[in-house]
């Protein structure tokens, strides 16, 4: 496309990095079924959609968010059992909350770029973050089976001296939930360069444990611990909702740099209407955890898929012979999963499935077959 010599002028004010960069891709998915990027699959009854319906209806849209914030950030604290003298900062989605981490913390120039850390294969939005901005991002690779690697992340720490070091718990797009000792282990090497530790906890409703309860019993080794979480995984993926639990001395900070009302109305009284009905969600999350061990079971069993690693999250990751042909012979037969190969070395040929249903998993189990 030929570009206006004015407007080529304009695009030269655009950051370099950016103008080089890939956007976000999310796939085309109408008429496909969506197994791709680990949503709830159980939608509302009939009876609670309208309940929901009526009740965004009657809100005051043409005001600004006020008060119900409190309400909301209360209910999360209660749900996910927050310390004594914990706050909640809300985002839209934990996405934003990651931004804003790295925009309070990068520092300028002259006093030294600001460091940002994760074991990887891990969450794209942390490297994504910390270039946009302006943080220098330490990747430490995880071992062959996608364990921690725990001396690595301890050198790696005490000579980057990171302000942000990530913790997926479990991670994505592995689906690994570390040991809790490897995991203190790192907290502790944090605390020695005197950093930020954030527990990514996005797929938590499908995990067997939280960090929460590590920052209860032990808040003085844990001062420095962050709690990340999303309500997508919970089940409001449309809704875009995050929230980070931690110290109220370092939260309140980390506010001054969220935008104001960053929360509309319509998301924050869904996300409480969400969790008066929490119990309906956690019948969800473990009906989906109960189809994750036979969906595990029956691609082990399939001819050409080559390994299956375990999971603690609503994903399940494999590796096959050619994870591209894989994938797109799948869509052809009208499934949609994630070709992750291009993401780590340590991915090469690996497909990440969504957990759904009996009948979603009994579908995209017979596309994966024919397809290989």
């Amino acid at each position: 496309m030929t570009v206006p010599n004015n407007a080529s002028q304009a695009l030269q004010r655009i950051r370099a990095d950016v103008r080089a960069m890939q956007g976000y891709h999310v796939q085309a998915s109408q008429g496909l079924l969506k197994m791709d990027t680990m949503e709830n699959p159980y939608r509302l009854s009939a009876d609670l959609q309208k309940q929901l319906g009526e009740r965004l209806g009657a809100l005051e849209i043409n005001r600004y968010p006020g008060e119900r914030l409190e309400v909301l950030k209360k209910m999360l604290a209660d749900y996910a059992g927050a310390p004594a003298g914990s706050a909640v900062l809300l985002g839209n989605g934990s996405d934003e909350i990651i931004t804003l981490l790295a925009l309070a913390t990068a520092q300028p120039h002259e006093a030294g770029r600001a460091k940002m850390l994760a074991p990887m294969p891990g969450f794209v939005m942390y490297p994504l973050s910390a270039k946009l901005q302006g943080l220098d991002f330490v990747p430490v690779t995880l071992t062959a089976d996608f364990d921690l690697d725990v001396p690595a992340m301890q050198a790696a720490i005490a000579e980057q001296k990171p302000a942000i070091t990530y913790i997926a718990y479990p991670n994505n797009p592995t689906a690994t939930l570390w040991a809790e000792d490897k995991v203190q282990a790192v907290i502790d090497a944090v605390a020695q360069v005197g950093g930020l530790v954030v527990m990514d906890e996005a797929y938590q409703p499908f995990a067997s444990r939280s960090w929460i309860h590590r920052m209860k019993a032990e808040p003085e080794r844990n001062a420095h611990v962050l709690l990340m979480r999303t309500l997508s995984k919970f089940g409001l993926a449309g809704a875009r909702l995050g929230y980070l639990i931690g110290p109220a001395a370092i939260v309140n900070e980390l506010d001054k740099v969220r935008p104001p009302y960053n929360i509309s109305v319509l998301n924050c009284e869904t996300a409480i209407f969400a969790l008066e009905h929490e119990s309906l969600y956690a019948e969800q999350a473990a009906a989906i955890r109960a189809e994750r061990q036979p969906l595990i079971d029956a691609l082990t069993a399939i001819k050409g898929v080559e390994k299956v690693w375990p999971s603690e999250a609503n994903m399940v990751l494999l590796r096959v012979v050619d994870a591209g042909k894989a994938q797109a012979e799948m869509k052809a037969r009208g499934v949609l999963v994630k070709n992750v190969s291009a993401m780590h070395p340590l991915l090469n040929n690996c497909l990440r499935l969504t957990v759904g249903t009996r009948e979603e998993n009994a579908q995209m189990l017979a596309a994966l077959k024919e397809s290989l």
